[in-house]
């Protein structure tokens, strides 16, 4: 069952016992896919861990934390038509790479297919899986799933010139809800995201996850995305709503004020949206505050 259609790309940052159950995974799959790592300056030994154990991965070491960007390096070497992303803490299901190059093939105008999510140990759907499901976003008749306003990088399989044309990940971003921003810049591109039910991505989160980091980064990244993107009436209303429900304490105070640092930058940056792309995150907007999954704790 070799599928040469698609690469999968992993970065990681010192999480060596992850990384190498993740590459034990792939490296079972009967698509047998190309595979690159990228090490995000790890001190755990990951780089010669992997040549050791899995010599056949493509291992990167730009010697700093790239984060997200990580990806886009590894992207550079890509010479499939697709590109598969997953964390060193996820790996796909057997099959699920080559349902998605289908889909793909199939359908000239669809940019991502993002899977079903299982939480390992357990097997037990993640909640973000039932949103994704039942996402509002109206889509074409012909799409071959629900139609998504955003993907979880960690889940999803890409066209790999829609990315790199889009541009790939904003490099200010780094990581943390990072997805967002490329998602809408492909929608503006004429390209469509979908959700497919029957794609698996199994994930079993490490431990060694700094939720506060986390979660400054993303009130960062989420105020950058709408204030790069969306216009002045929803970006406000945006602002104000998260303002409101976040956490009140130091971190988020901060994640605020280095937002609203990067204000000369952004505003060199904005891009307002298509009317027709715009539409779809306003649909969106509703779920979004509903969402158990967006909330900012940690």
């Amino acid at each position: 069952m070799t599928d040469l259609r698609t690469t999968v790309v992993v970065i990681t940052h010192n999480r060596r016992p992850e990384l190498l159950r993740t590459l034990d995974h792939l490296t079972e799959l009967p698509e047998q896919p190309q595979v690159i790592v990228v090490d995000n300056a790890c001190t755990d030994g990951t780089a010669d861990a992997v040549s050791r154990l899995h010599p056949q991965v493509q291992l990167l070491c730009p010697g700093r934390n790239l984060g997200a960007v990580g990806r886009n390096l590894a992207v550079r070497e890509v010479r499939t038509p697709y590109v598969a992303f997953c964390d060193d803490d996820s790996w796909w299901a057997p099959g699920s790479l080559s349902g998605a190059a289908d889909l793909l093939d199939r359908y000239p105008a669809l940019a991502t297919v993002t899977a079903r999510i299982l939480v390992e140990p357990g097997g037990a759907e993640d909640p973000i899986t039932e949103e994704l499901r039942n996402s509002p976003v109206p889509g074409p008749d012909w799409l071959p799933g629900p139609a998504l306003g955003s993907f979880l990088a960690a889940a999803t399989v890409l066209r790999t010139d829609a990315f790199r044309t889009a541009g790939g990940f904003h490099p200010r971003l780094w990581l943390g809800g990072e997805e967002e921003l490329l998602a809408v810049d492909l929608a503006a591109d004429g390209w469509w995201l979908t959700y497919a039910d029957h794609l698996t991505i199994h994930h079993q989160p490490s431990r060694a996850r700094d939720a506060t980091l986390r979660r400054a980064h993303g009130i960062r990244n989420t105020l950058w995305f709408t204030w790069l993107r969306r216009p002045a009436g929803p970006a406000l209303r945006r602002t104000l709503h998260l303002a409101r429900t976040v956490p009140r304490d130091t971190v988020s105070l901060r994640a605020f004020a280095k937002a609203a640092a990067a204000w000369p930058w952004v505003l060199r940056e904005r891009r307002v949206l298509p009317p027709e792309v715009e539409a779809r995150m306003r649909v969106l907007e509703e779920a979004q505050q509903r969402s158990a999954a967006r909330r900012y704790v940690g």
